[in-house]
């Protein structure tokens, strides 16, 4: 890893990592701290979470190459519930699902009939399927401008990407910051408050909302910087990957774990656009589904002691067509999967709404080639706001919807 400083004035009985000074406050919030993973490019839920029970997932027409067969079968699922299971490179996913902290939602996913990657996932961010494209304000931002702060400080919400997701577009205190070791103040350290001060007038002269920007970026800086990243050891059994995304939810640990008052945090996973050749078993995208359940089962292990306090949220734009093509792929689809981790998540269940066990039966497919998405994406999302991050007002959040809440929260 980059950036390897030492531990900066922790105390003796603190691990090395911590920060100089702990700075989360409003101790008497019960809300968790939230993390949202965006597999961009629309991952194949069928794959990932194979409705195995659903007799028309092996229709010799669907998917006579790439399905993912019933447990014990050879390509089997590990079974979850006697009629989903998850695909061979998920499995990691299992033990934190029989712990009961992560739940599963399939045949869900935005209303939206768009199939446009881009499209899909700006209504998907800002929070407006169905609707005319008006806002461009994303959900996260909406909601973290209805409620109080939880820190003292200026960061409330870090993207662990390069860029800044559309679910945080407009929000104050949240930056985007792909390596938050190597975000120490560049240059000599004996003139840094000098240039920290230059930088801080200059943007002053042009007033808000430039030079609070500034000033937000600068404070974040400082306080990551402080955090000794390279020296962070997690739980004892919680193994990160060595991967752009294991780095990130590392990361996005050590942070959590500092409690300097994040309250988001967001990380980009892509990948998923598998037309050609999709590699269920051997290729693409088991890769990244190894990639995915493997460091978020680290991060299941590694929180444990912050679970009670946390909610994660892996979502994508839409699924992909419930027929495979003749490039060993599949194309756009609709429905999907979500899932949902944390120590007040109803877990160990798979959460469907799937017709008398058929749903893949040509007569209900959406359009005649997809999984229909029979639950919102906003009514998981707004039963975490609510129920877990102390946000009633979910009209302001979610405009022109009235959620019906799906019992994802305990």
């Amino acid at each position: 890893m980059q950036g390897a400083r030492a531990a900066v004035g922790a105390a003796a009985t603190a691990p090395a990592w911590l920060p100089r000074v702990v700075l989360a406050g409003n101790e008497n919030t019960d809300r968790d701290t939230l993390v949202v993973v965006f597999l961009r490019g629309g991952i194949d839920g069928l794959t990932a979470v194979a409705p195995y029970g659903d007799p028309n997932l092996y229709s010799p027409s669907l998917r006579p190459n790439i399905v993912v067969r019933p447990p014990g079968e050879p390509n089997g699922a590990t079974d979850l519930d006697g009629f989903f299971g998850l695909a061979p490179a998920m499995a990691p996913l299992l033990p934190a699902f029989q712990s009961n902290q992560l739940a599963i939602v399939h045949a869900t996913g935005s209303p939206d009939p768009s199939r446009s990657h881009f499209d899909a996932q700006l209504l998907m961010e800002y929070g407006i399927p169905l609707q005319p494209n008006t806002s461009f304000t994303g959900w996260i931002a909406k909601h973290l401008g209805l409620v109080t702060p939880l820190g003292q400080t200026s960061l409330r919400a870090l993207a662990l990407n390069d860029l800044l997701p559309a679910s945080l577009t407009g929000a104050n205190g949240a930056i985007p910051l792909a390596d938050p070791s190597s975000s120490a103040f560049p240059g000599q350290p004996v003139t840094e408050a000098s240039r920290r001060a230059a930088i801080e007038s200059s943007y002053a002269a042009f007033g808000d909302p430039l030079a609070s920007s500034a000033q937000s970026v600068l404070d974040a800086m400082h306080l990551l910087a402080s955090i000794d990243f390279d020296n962070y050891v997690p739980e004892p059994g919680a193994v990160y990957g060595n991967t752009e995304f294991g780095f990130a939810m590392r990361s996005l640990a050590a942070i959590i774990k500092a409690d300097v008052g994040l309250e988001v945090g967001t990380i980009d996973l892509g990948g998923w656009d598998t037309h050609n050749a999709q590699g269920v078993f051997t290729g693409a995208m088991s890769l990244l589904m190894a990639d995915l359940a493997s460091n978020l089962a680290a991060f299941h292990l590694d929180m444990q002691s912050k679970m009670n306090r946390l909610t994660v949220l892996v979502m994508s734009e839409f699924g992909r067509r419930a027929d495979e093509n003749v490039s060993l792929g599949t194309d756009h689809g609709h429905g999907n999967c979500m899932f949902a981790m944390g120590g007040h998540i109803n877990g160990g269940q798979v959460i469907a709404n799937w017709t008398d066990g058929e749903l893949l039966h040509p007569d209900l497919q959406y359009q005649g080639d997809s999984l229909d998405v029979t639950i919102d994406y906003r009514d998981i999302v707004s039963e975490i706001l609510q129920n877990r991050l102390d946000n009633p007002n979910l009209a302001a959040v979610f405009p022109n919807y009235s959620p019906a809440f799906q019992g994802i929260t305990i």
